[in-house]
């Protein structure tokens, strides 16, 4: 067992101290989504700072906890904050909730964040079905000895959010009467903001949102066998597509004011998985 294994193993154990729920859907929420995890009837709430070795969350509106319930029928355990690789954690740390929820028994991974438009196809306040994604530009999550329990040493990366899982949500939208746009999204490092220059460039390579999270969550987790699916809260145009710098309260701004419509997108899809 390596020292990447092991601490998700050490991580698994003291976890399972504080609760023997087992879930079915893995759900992180993203900037401005928390509330989900609130309304929540939890069986268990677990902060992260109570699990020795596993990386605390430090962006301002992430809770850091795990909370354990059910959605429906659907057992689930919500990631309220997740850990980016901007806040100086290794790549390891930042996908370790993603793997320790694969070792609760989670099949589904269920992703969703604040992201900036680049194309013209998204607008503020539009919720984007993600079907596809860029990761080149942050470091890979696999980089290093492969865990041949977790999965094979060269994964593809043919589908990365299940087809069957978008389907799901494309048709629960409709259901709801919710808008949903379809975009891929790509990964920068964080934690700047990107210049108007880097952005025509992630338009060039066809990419619809840009966020500083996400892709290698899923990258993680497919290698690990679970099935993705995410959705993208639209809460700005990127850098230099309006005459206002981009800050941080407006993007959570525009997230508060989504999230009602996207909680209860979230919720309807998460109900019919079982």
């Amino acid at each position: 067992m390596n020292e990447m294994q092991q601490k998700v193993e050490n991580c698994y154990k003291q976890l399972r101290e504080k609760t023997d729920f087992i879930p079915r859907v893995a759900l992180i929420l993203g900037s401005g989504l928390g509330a989900l995890a609130d309304e929540l009837e939890a069986e268990a709430v677990v902060p992260y700072s109570e699990i020795e070795g596993f990386p605390v969350s430090t962006v301002a509106g992430h809770k850091g906890r795990f909370v354990f319930g059910k959605i429906g029928k659907t057992p689930v355990v919500i990631m309220q904050g997740r850990v980016h690789y901007y806040e100086g954690y290794a790549m390891s740390d930042v996908v370790l909730p993603t793997r320790l929820m694969r070792r609760m028994g989670a099949e589904v991974l269920f992703l969703t964040n604040a992201a900036g438009g680049v194309s013209r196809k998204v607008s503020p306040g539009d919720l984007m079905l993600l079907t596809d994604q860029i990761s080149t530009f942050v470091p890979s999550p696999l980089i290093g000895e492969n865990v041949e329990e977790w999965g094979t040493r060269f994964p593809s990366m043919d589908t990365i959010y299940d087809k069957k899982l978008r389907e799901l949500i494309q048709e629960t939208a409709k259901e709801c009467q919710i808008p949903l746009q379809e975009g891929i999204y790509l990964q920068t490092t964080g934690p700047n903001y990107e210049s108007p220059a880097e952005v025509r460039m992630i338009s060039s390579l066809g990419a619809d949102a840009v966020g500083m999270s996400t892709a290698v969550e899923a990258v993680a987790a497919v290698h690990m066998g679970m099935r993705v699916c995410g959705i993208s809260c639209i809460t700005n145009m990127a850098g230099g597509s309006s005459e206002q710098p981009l800050s941080h309260e407006e993007v959570s701004a525009i997230a508060d004011r989504t999230a009602p419509l996207f909680q209860k997108l979230v919720t309807q899809v998460i109900e019919k998985m079982i």
